[in-house]
């Protein structure tokens, strides 16, 4: 065994298996579009004068993210006419959204918000349709890629690339966009997708896609019996996992619940508390950015030596208790050094239970139902926090920023219990049958 693999074998898993360095480009692939249909883009609209109420409404474009598990069905049963010969089902369908996201990047690029501004929300609704359809295909393939004990490890990898791309289209672009101009940034933003596009390539070959059952003797192979790929899925996880199903979907439900809560008065607390413009960047936008890495990085290699449903009840903790550092600085006023702290620990903590859903909502997960089910799971986790989370300047401004985030830390206590319910009665996910890494 080599000094790296003793002393870093996390940093040697990532430098010697392939899949890792394939996830990382994906991950990149995957968060890149995300800011540039949303805060990215505002401070576009905004420069050129387009109204706040405008603004807002586009953000529904954000829809597309949470209800992806309504066409993720498609991704599972259907074989595009050509690539998926060439490719695998998989990979055709990632090249295809790939592809899709870059050209919506340049129509963006291309697009007068100032004076034409169905350009830019058709552009905007095309480039975020077409990366939540990505998300669905990257979490499929990663579920196919590895297996259970690599989830960990897979999803931290996912995580860094992730968090990545979005220092790339957030701060990346801004600079771009002071320096030259917001087509040369969305230009540039299009042609970084180049790196999902060469993942995508690279990955091993085509593997035999397992035969879904509704399709196993339909003459029309390429477009099966749709309604039966809605209903299937969620047959699949009730005959595994039986009664349990309940109390597992309403534990993904709110375990990330408190962060989304919070997480939406977290910069008007800031403001609110006197802090400059730079310094919410530098210390959230890029001092936070690599906490949050370290903290997935961290949920990895827990899960990979701790276990799954340990990391997982960890992170709950983790998460939960850290708004109360955001209640300290609340109370305490505008102080740089608890900022910092604040941010360090929820960053730290957030990632690491981040990584600790995604692992867990693999396990759940069966080969022939990846894309669906993943996406189904991953939808259910956002939803309750983006419809409760628009309440949250209503808390605020009734019980003030200190109780607020108090509050929000009690989430934890329902978290804790349905994680230790959960871990004592449910048996070890079923180990469905594996796919071959690749297509």
């Amino acid at each position: 065994m080599s000094f790296i693999e003793k002393r870093w074998p996390l940093a040697a898993d990532i430098l010697t298996d392939r899949r890792l360095a394939l996830m990382l480009a994906l991950g990149f692939s995957s968060g890149l579009p995300l800011l540039l249909v949303f805060s990215t883009q505002s401070a576009w609209l905004r420069e050129v004068g387009v109204t706040r109420t405008d603004i807002g409404l586009m953000s529904y474009v954000a829809l597309s993210y949470s209800l992806k598990f309504i066409w993720a069905p498609v991704i599972d049963a259907v074989d595009l006419p050509g690539l998926a010969g060439l490719l695998g089902r998989r990979r055709a369908w990632m090249l295809v959204t790939q592809l899709g996201v870059a050209i919506g990047l340049v129509g963006l690029a291309f697009g007068d918000p100032a004076h034409a501004l169905r350009w830019t929300i058709a552009s905007a609704f095309f480039v975020a349709f077409a990366g939540a359809t990505q998300d669905v295909v990257i979490d499929a393939w990663r579920i196919d890629a590895a297996p259970p004990e690599r989830q960990g490890v897979m999803s931290a990898t996912y995580q860094l690339g992730y968090r990545l791309a979005l220092l790339c289209a957030g701060a990346g672009a801004l600079y771009i966009a002071d320096y030259v101009s917001w087509k040369a940034a969305y230009l540039a933003m299009a042609a970084m997708m180049a790196v999902g596009v060469g993942a995508c390539l690279l990955a091993p070959g085509p593997a035999a896609d397992l035969p879904r059952p509704d399709i196993a003797s339909s003459p029309a192979r390429h477009w099966p019996n749709l309604a039966a790929s809605f209903v299937e899925p969620l047959a699949d996880l009730a005959r595994r996992h039986g009664w349990m199903l309940v109390l597992i979907l309403a534990l993904v439900a709110v375990y990330r619940l408190p962060d989304f809560v919070s997480g939406v008065m977290a910069n008007p607390l800031y403001i609110d508390l006197g802090f400059s413009k730079s310094d919410i960047a530098t210390v959230s936008k890029l001092y936070g950015v690599w906490i949050g890495i370290a903290g997935a990085f961290a949920g990895g290699f827990a899960v990979s030596r701790l276990g799954l449903m340990p990391t997982l009840l960890f992170g709950g903790i983790a998460a939960s208790a850290s708004h109360l550092m955001l209640a300290w600085l609340a109370a305490s006023g505008a102080r740089l050094d608890l900022l910092t702290l604040a941010i360090s620990v929820e960053n730290f903590a957030s990632g690491f239970a981040g990584t600790a859903l995604i692992a867990y909502m693999s396990s759940l997960t069966s080969p022939l139902f990846a894309a669906t089910q993943y996406a189904l799971l991953s939808s259910l986790y956002a939803l309750p926090g983006k419809l409760i989370g628009g309440l949250s300047g209503v808390m605020v401004d009734h019980f003030g920023y200190p109780t607020f985030f108090a509050m929000t830390s009690t989430i934890g206590i329902p978290v804790v219990l349905l994680c230790l319910f959960v871990w004592r009665h449910q048996s070890a996910p079923e180990a469905p049958a594996k796919l071959a890494p690749g297509g």
